[in-house]
C-alpha cells in the first residue's frame, strides 16, 4: 500500500488517506498488509474478443488469494478491431499510455495483463515494460470453429475467401447473412494464425506468459484454470520477481521472431514485436528476421498459410512443442515467466501420437519461414509479404501499377467497370500508412476488382503502405517504408509505372528512371489532413507516430 503514494506533500498522511479510503469498501489490514496485485479488466460489450473476461478475472482473484495476495482490478482502454474507428493501430499506443500510466499510478507489487484482440496484447507489453513492473500476460484464447454445409468455418480468413466469393457473385446476400451468424461462433479471438493468435505464441516464446496458455480456447476449462494459475504465479513475482525488462531481453526477441516465422504468423507481430523491443531499449532487426525465415521453414499446419485451427493447434501440443520441434533455433537458456528456460519448457512438451499439426523441421509445411523481408527503391526502409500465404506464381511477377492514392480512393474505384485493371497489373495503394490514413489501417488486403473477380481472379499483386490482417491470404506487400505521407517513394508511383517484385531476391522495386522519379519528387505534396489543424489524441498521433519499422510507437515513448 505504500507504492506510488498520492502527493500530499506529507507522505504519511498520504498512505493514511489511501487506507481510510480503501477501508470504505471493506477491506481489513490483514488483506491490506499483503502483495497487492493489479488484474487489468479489458472487458467491454464492443469487445467480442473479450467476452470471458470478467470469468477470467474471478479466476485470476481466485489464484491470487490461495497464493496469499490481494487482488486489485483495474479498468483501461479495450480495442476491438471491427469496433475501433478509424483503426485498432490508431489506438494501440493510447491504450499502451493507459495500461503504463495506471500501472504507475496505483499501488501494485505485479500485474496480470488481461488482453486477447489484435493490439490489446502488444499495447499491454508495451506499458507493461515502460513501468517496468512484474506482470505477467494472460490470453483471452481463440474461439471455437464454425459450421456451414458441412464445411469447417473460421474468423476471419474464412470471412475473407466467402466475402470474395460473394463479391464474384457465387455466394448471394441471403447466404452471406446465414454466413455471418457461424464464422465466429463463440466468444474469443480470430481461431487462424492472425494477429491475436500470433501474439498469444509470441508471449510465450517470449516468456512472459505461463506454457501452453497462450492457445488455449476462449470457452474452455483449461482457460479457467490458466487464469488462476497466473494469479497464484503473480504474488510469487510480487515478491522474487522478474520484471519484464529483466524477461524481454535480446534472446528472448530472437526466440519471437524464430516463433514468428515458424507459425506463419502475422505480419502485424513484427511491427508489434518492434514496438515491445523499443520499450526495452532494444530493435528489431528486419534483415535479421529474413535471416531467421531462410533457415526456420513454417512448421504449424494453420490457416491462412495452411488449413487447420487453433484448437487443432492447442490439442497437438502447442507452442511448447512447436518449440521442441525447433530445437537449437532457439535460445533454450531465455529464462520465463515461471522460472524455468525455454528449453526446459520444450523438453517437457506433450507428446501426442498420430497429430500432424505441427509439423517436424524433417517435413515441414512450408521450406521457408512466414515471411520475408523486401527492399529497393520503393521501400528502402523495408517492406514484409507473407510468402506463406501467397501464390507461388506470382512471388516473381512485373506487371503494370494501378495505384489507388488514398483507401477513400479505392474504395470509389476499386469496383468501377471502367477501371483500366487487367489480372496482371500490381495493384498500388499508398497514403495508408501510420500519418497517412492516419492509424495504417488493415486495407493493404485490396479486393480483386469485381469485374476481375467475377472472371475468377483470385490473387493479383498488391502493395501499400497499409498493412494486412493475420488472417488474410495473397500475394501481397506491406508496410512499405517511408510511407507515402512523409515523402516515401510509393508516393512518385504513377499507374502505367513499371513495377517488379522478385521474393527469392527479396526486392520489390519501381522501373522507373532516377531522374524522372526527381522530376516527380519535386511536384509531390503531403496529404491534405497533415496540413490541417488536429486536437487530442489525434494531434498526439500525427505528430509523433514512428514508421512500422519502428514498430508505430510514439517517438517519446
Amino acid at each position: 500500500m505504500r507504492r506510488n503514494l498520492a502527493s500530499y506533500g506529507d507522505p504519511g498522511f498520504s498512505l493514511f488517506l489511501r487506507k481510510a479510503f480503501i477501508k470504505a469498501a471493506g477491506y481489513s489490514d490483514d488483506a491490506l498488509d499483503r502483495p497487492i496485485i493489479g488484474i487489468t479488466n479489458t472487458f467491454s460489450d464492443f469487445n467480442p474478443c473479450h467476452g470471458n473476461v470478467p470469468r477470467l478475472i474471478e479466476a485470476v482473484k481466485r489464484g491470487v488469494m490461495l497464493a496469499g495476495g490481494l487482488p486489485m482490478e483495474f479498468p483501461t482502454v479495450s480495442i476491438h478491431e471491427s469496433f475501433s474507428n478509424p483503426t485498432s493501430m490508431f489506438l494501440r499506443n493510447l491504450m499502451a499510455m493507459d495500461t503504463e500510466e495506471m500501472i504507475r499510478a496505483q499501488p501494485m507489487d505485479a500485474v496480470v495483463l488481461i488482453g486477447g484482440c489484435d493490439k490489446t496484447v502488444p499495447a499491454q507489453l508495451m506499458g507493461a515494460v515502460s513501468a517496468n513492473v512484474p506482470a505477467i500476460q494472460l490470453i483471452t484464447g481463440p474461439m471455437l470453429v464454425g459450421h456451414h454445409k458441412g464445411e469447417i468455418l473460421g474468423a476471419c480468413t474464412d470471412c475473407r475467401r466467402l466475402w470474395g466469393q460473394h463479391r464474384a457473385g457465387h455466394l448471394d446476400a441471403e447466404e452471406m447473412d446465414v454466413l455471418s451468424g457461424r464464422l465466429a461462433p463463440t466468444q474469443g479471438t480470430c481461431m487462424v494464425m492472425g494477429t491475436a493468435s500470433t501474439m498469444g505464441c509470441l508471449v510465450e516464446a517470449l516468456g512472459i506468459a505461463l506454457p501452453w496458455t497462450g492457445t488455449i480456447p476462449a470457452t474452455h476449462a483449461d482457460r479457467i484454470r490458466a487464469a488462476e494459475a497466473s494469479g497464484r504465479q503473480a504474488v510469487q513475482l510480487a515478491t522474487h520477481g522478474p520484471t519484464p525488462r529483466d524477461l524481454l531481453t535480446p534472446a528472448a526477441f530472437r526466440n519471437a521472431l524464430t516463433v514468428l516465422q515458424a507459425i506463419g504468423g502475422s505480419t502485424n507481430g513484427l511491427v508489434h514485436l518492434a514496438a515491445i523491443a523499443r520499450r526495452a531499449g532494444l530493435s528489431v532487426d528486419l534483415d535479421a528476421f529474413d535471416a531467421i525465415g531462410r533457415s526456420v521453414p513454417v512448421l504449424i499446419d494453420l490457416k491462412p498459410s495452411g488449413d487447420h485451427y487453433m484448437e487443432h493447434f492447442h490439442w497437438a501440443g502447442g507452442v511448447p512443442k512447436l518449440m521442441k520441434e525447433l530445437g537449437d533455433h532457439l535460445d533454450r537458456s531465455a529464462p520465463t515467466i515461471d522460472g524455468r528456460t525455454i528449453g526446459e519448457i520444450a523438453d517437457a512438451a506433450e507428446e501426442v501420437p498420430g497429430q500432424a499439426i505441427i509439423r517436424p523441421a524433417s517435413a515441414p509445411l512450408k521450406p521457408f519461414g512466414g515471411m520475408a523481408v523486401l527492399r529497393g527503391n520503393l521501400a528502402p526502409g523495408g517492406a514484409v509479404i507473407k510468402h506463406s500465404a501467397a501464390s507461388e506464381a506470382l512471388l516473381r511477377h512485373t506487371g503494370r501499377a494501378v495505384v489507388f492514392d488514398s483507401v477513400e480512393d479505392m474504395v470509389n474505384r476499386i469496383d468501377d467497370p471502367g477501371l483500366d485493371v487487367q489480372a496482371d497489373d500490381v495493384l498500388v495503394l499508398r497514403n495508408a500508412g501510420p500519418k497517412g490514413a492516419p492509424g495504417m489501417p488493415e486495407a493493404g488486403y485490396l479486393p480483386i476488382p469485381k469485374k476481375l473477380a467475377q472472371a475468377g481472379v483470385k490473387d493479383m499483386v498488391r502493395i501499400s503502405d497499409a498493412r494486412m490482417s493475420g488472417t488474410a491470404f495473397g500475394t501481397i506487400v506491406l508496410h512499405i517504408t517511408p510511407e507515402a505521407a512523409v515523402g516515401g517513394p510509393l508516393g512518385l508511383v504513377r499507374s502505367g509505372d513499371t513495377i517488379r517484385l522478385d521474393v527469392a531476391a527479396r526486392e520489390i522495386a519501381l522501373l522507373v528512371p532516377d531522374e524522372e522519379l526527381e522530376r516527380r519528387r519535386a511536384e509531390w505534396t503531403p496529404p491534405a489532413h497533415l496540413a490541417e489543424a488536429a486536437r487530442g489524441y489525434q494531434h498526439l498521433y500525427l505528430t509523433h507516430v514512428l514508421q512500422a519499422d519502428e514498430g508505430c510507437d510514439f517517438d517519446f515513448c
